[in-house]
């Protein structure tokens, strides 16, 4: 069977794409710009093009002369870029998986227990609206012409080179973690006792995997996720205790982080109100009956360790991020100057 990944390389997708180079049942392709080619497994095809340029990415797809069996898109972020996928790919797959995302689930929502059929409805954030667009223009073509759409929503996803948090800068999770190691409070949204889904990217191909030609998944929508559900500050204490230091935690609304973070380009409307903020339970039977072996295998507790080596053993992932850090001591100070004026 051929399958066509357009990216390729990324925290999700580079975890599938070492499970099925490992899977003689499959050939791989990738077709992305070729930036990151050292992460490739041997065996995997590469077709370097920048998919932005459909006329380009037809001419590549042409010469290739292939129909494929499943084309998996996760650089797809707005309904143009779909709609473009449609006209590359609707006469050469016999699947077509979309990349979304469980924010596009409505917030806030009316339970706490998200399934595939809980409405999709963010006033939020941008990026999930966007995903919803993208998800009811593929699933028109699916009702009016029958192009083979599977919808994928994952929620925190995370590998080896970086931390999941809930409060961070720019430029990634690194300073955050620096703050613990120096004995600096970090900030934790709200009290720290919604509920949180992690799930390492390992364990989430195994999921994906079992959609990729499958009939069953053809014209239906899936949120893949792992088992484990933990607060936030159990989150922030697991990384606390693989750091081997103590916890010094802030704890402030959702909604201040907000206001005071726009200014300087952080989008905690979206990333937390649209998102994090929320206590969320996902409830994969459905993804279950496709792919029974889908479930956690690692554990949070274990993720965060195996991250944490890595990144203390790659220079590149240990970004520093002053301004973050200037803006979480500011922020810090202002709510206790706020509690010693009442």
């Amino acid at each position: 069977m051929k399958a066509l990944f357009i990216g390729g390389t990324g925290t999700i997708s580079s975890a599938i794409i070492r499970r099925l180079a490992q899977d003689p049942m499959w050939d791989v392709y990738l077709l992305n710009r070729g930036n990151r080619k050292d992460t490739v497994p041997e065996g995997v095809n590469q077709v370097v093009c920048d998919i932005h340029d459909e006329e380009a990415a037809k001419a590549a797809l042409d010469n290739l002369g292939i129909k494929f069996d499943t084309v998996c898109e996760f650089i797809g972020f707005h309904v143009e870029d779909v709609e473009r996928d449609y006209r590359l790919f609707k006469d050469i797959t016999r699947q077509y998986i979309y990349i979304s995302s469980a924010s596009a689930y409505n917030k806030p929502a009316a339970s706490y227990v998200i399934t595939e059929g809980t409405t999709l409805a963010n006033p939020h954030w941008q990026y999930s609206r966007d995903k919803i667009a993208s998800e009811e223009f593929l699933m028109s073509k699916y009702r009016e012409e029958g192009f083979p759409v599977t919808i994928v929503r994952p929620s925190h996803t995370y590998d080896e080179r970086s931390i999941p948090l809930g409060v961070h800068g720019t430029k990634g999770s690194w300073q955050v973690v620096k703050r613990m190691m120096e004995g600096k409070p970090v900030i934790i949204h709200g009290d720290g006792t919604s509920l949180w889904h992690l799930t390492f990217n390992e364990d989430f191909a195994v999921g994906f995997t079992a959609l990729m030609g499958n009939r069953h998944a053809i014209g239906e929508a899936f949120q893949i996720t792992g088992d484990e559900v933990l607060t936030w500050n159990q989150i922030y204490q697991t990384i606390a205790d693989a750091l081997g230091v103590e916890l010094n935690a802030v704890h402030v609304s959702s909604e201040f982080l907000a206001a005071v973070g726009d200014k300087y380009g952080y989008d905690f409307e979206g990333g937390l109100i649209g998102d994090k903020a929320v206590s969320v339970v996902f409830e994969n039977s459905k993804l279950k009956r496709i792919a029974p072996a889908m479930t956690t295998t690692v554990p949070f507790s274990r993720g965060v360790r195996i991250a944490l080596e890595y990144i203390l053993n790659h220079p590149e992932c240990r970004v520093e991020d002053p301004e973050f850090d200037k803006w979480c001591d500011r922020v810090i100070e202002a709510l206790e100057t706020a509690k010693g004026s009442i």
